[in-house]
């Protein structure tokens, strides 16, 4: 009689994920898709990688620490719509104004990542500082976009009233308080160009 023959016979592995922090990324994404912020948890966020929920301290330490992640990641994602809607549109005044299209369609694509990031520089700011600050990243896309130089002040006021304008609507359009039209967005982010 061997050792082994009145016991499970289970093959033990280590678990080793090739990077965990970004399947933890990842998922809370994934997650973000069918719920809202508040409703995400770690626990949950572990079990969909299939690993223990002790595991995801290694990289967040909380659950603040993973919303600012995921908000900072949120940030990349728009901007990246936003650039290559510039970029699509020629650049320009055509492309400041696709950059604001792409805003309340990315918004209307992403709901619950879009409301972390709008809330990341109140709630988050601790664990993501800069990285989360959706002015100075709108801005920046608005001014390359553009080729607009925001330390002219008048620049900037235009800037921040054109932010103003798509980030009303996009949450007009989420809150349905307007309907979540492409045809309503293009007529009052500038038309079609």
């Amino acid at each position: 009689m061997s050792p082994n023959d009145n016991t499970v016979n289970i093959e033990r592995r280590s678990y080793h994920h090739g990077d965990l922090r970004e399947a933890l990324l990842v998922e809370g994404l994934r997650l973000l898709a069918t719920r809202e912020a508040d409703a995400l948890s770690l626990r949950e966020v572990a079990r969909g990688v299939g690993v223990s929920a002790t595991s995801v301290y290694r990289h967040f330490p909380d659950k603040e620490a993973l919303m600012a992640a995921l908000a900072q990641e949120g940030m990349a994602q728009l901007s990246q719509v936003q650039t290559t809607a510039a970029d699509a549109a020629g650049g320009g005044e055509a492309g400041f104004t696709a950059t604001g299209r792409a805003y309340v369609r990315f918004a209307l694509a992403n709901p619950a990542l879009f409301r972390l990031i709008s809330t990341a520089p109140a709630r988050w700011k601790r664990n993501c500082g800069e990285d989360c600050d959706a002015r100075k990243l709108l801005m920046a896309n608005a001014a390359a976009s553009a080729g607009i130089d925001l330390a002219d002040p008048a620049t900037r006021v235009h800037a921040l009233h054109a932010w103003s304008l798509v980030h009303g609507l996009a949450m007009l359009m989420l809150d349905g308080q307007v309907p979540a039209d492409d045809a309503l967005i293009d007529q009052v982010i500038g038309g079609c160009d």
